[in-house]
């Protein structure tokens, strides 16, 4: 019996990581290897941006995750404070989600008391982070989860970390680089996303910030991953900002494609 043509076809699976072997390597004979690709001017624009950052004044630095968990509590505690901030602070301002964070840990923020928190409770201590109410079940979801799954303690990988309820990957990969210390990826949220595409970090615009850190893995070396969204965020906070960027502050306006414009 004839076969459909459709059935011919074979699917096209992106992979984030992979290793290529051309035929030639097969068959014993060696291609001549094309220099990878990389951006123009990104080491000097990488240093200069370390330079307007070194002063490490942003809102990262100062509310950001990292300072919003409970440093001397227990590990498996101190890695769910992690993820629950990283859960609250999407699509929210440092300043608020490091508020939230505060008034949730001064009920005690653990496993076991916040499954015995009511959502209404819930609700008022997180207000006003961005979508709250949303927040609020996806928590309650995720909090069981670890529960039942995990002994209380949360995932150790990049895919089961975003399994869970309101957890994305630019959350996981924080989750893994600061409750784990392991290196899984880069963190990219819209900062990122925005400051790579102007300074055209990325071979061709991209649209969405998954796919902004895989054209950014592709590339950038890998003993800079855990630093980048550090740089960046902050950066973006501070001088190329979303609307009106301050390019006359900025130290890469000679070499930065979009300063160019303006």
């Amino acid at each position: 019996a004839a076969i459909p043509r459709r059935s011919r076809r074979r699917k096209s699976v992106a992979i984030a990581y992979e290793c290529g072997q051309g035929d030639g390597a097969e068959q014993g004979t060696s291609e001549p290897q094309r220099p990878p690709w990389e951006p123009q001017d990104w080491r000097q624009q990488l240093e200069r941006i370390r330079e307007m950052r070194s002063s490490r004044d942003a809102p990262v630095d100062e509310m950001g995750v990292e300072k919003c968990y409970d440093s001397s509590a227990p590990p498996q505690v101190m890695r769910y404070q992690v993820l629950l901030s990283l859960m609250l602070s999407s699509q929210t301002k440092d300043q608020v989600t490091s508020a939230a964070m505060l008034r949730l840990r001064q009920h005690g923020l653990t496993v076991d008391s916040v499954l015995q928190m009511d959502d209404a409770t819930l609700g008022q201590i997180i207000y006003p982070v961005g979508f709250w109410r949303n927040k609020v079940k996806y928590i309650k979801q995720t909090t069981a989860i670890l529960k039942q799954k995990y002994g209380g303690d949360i995932p150790r990988t990049v895919e089961e970390l975003v399994q869970l309820p309101g957890v994305g990957p630019k959350m996981a990969h924080l989750a893994m680089n600061i409750a784990w210390d392991s290196v899984s990826g880069i963190a990219v949220d819209t900062h990122v996303h925005r400051i790579t595409n102007r300074l055209k970090w990325v071979k061709k615009e991209t649209r969405h910030p998954e796919e902004t850190r895989v054209a950014l893995e592709d590339w950038l070396p890998r003993d800079l991953w855990r630093e980048i969204n550090w740089l960046l965020v902050g950066f973006g906070q501070q001088t190329c900002l979303p609307v009106n960027p301050r390019c006359n502050e900025c130290l890469n306006q000679d070499i930065c494609p979009a300063a160019k414009r303006r």
